[in-house]
């Protein structure tokens, strides 16, 4: 019989929860990208290329959140650890067919554990920023597909998420 939690780097032998000691690996460079996209209607989307939205610049309100939200991972998911992040990069493009916002983000590090969670967040924040930027013209906005896109280095090897 399986002990609770084996396989799972996470818990404990008894299933407690336990930030993972990555104190023995070497450090690396470590590059993760993740995306997300906000659905919105046509009339919300132009208003917000159009720089009318009554909060302000959503783009660059945006980018700046998702950054912060990169920098705060640790603070935010209770078993990540704290990065001394490289570059993170937040890229936010219109796309007619959503129709609705995509939001990219690249984290990078070199250090003992992946950046995937401080892109993942990124990517969160950014579109969660995008929603409260514009929901006073639209509440029916959707957050969607926020997914890891890929990563490289580390001992479990570079991971590219199938289209």
């Amino acid at each position: 019989m399986k002990k609770p939690g084996a396989g799972l780097t996470h818990l404990g032998d008894a299933g407690e929860a336990r930030m993972v000691d990555v104190s023995a690996k070497k450090p690396s460079a470590r590059v993760a990208v993740a995306e997300g996209c906000v659905v919105m209607a046509p009339e919300t989307l132009a208003l917000c290329l159009a720089g009318q939205a009554k909060k302000g610049d959503v783009f660059g309100a945006a980018r700046i959140a998702g950054i912060m939200a990169a920098k705060r991972t640790s603070d935010l998911i209770p078993l990540c650890h704290p990065l001394a992040l490289t570059s993170v990069l937040v890229d936010i493009t219109s796309d007619d067919s959503l129709p609705g916002l995509r939001v990219k983000a690249h984290a990078k590090v070199v250090g003992e554990t992946g950046v995937e969670m401080e892109a993942l967040t990124a990517v969160s924040v950014a579109c969660l920023t995008i929603y409260d930027m514009l929901k006073a013209v639209d509440r029916a906005m959707r957050i969607e597909n926020v997914v890891l896109s890929e990563k490289t280095g580390g001992e479990s090897g570079d991971y590219l998420r199938a289209r």
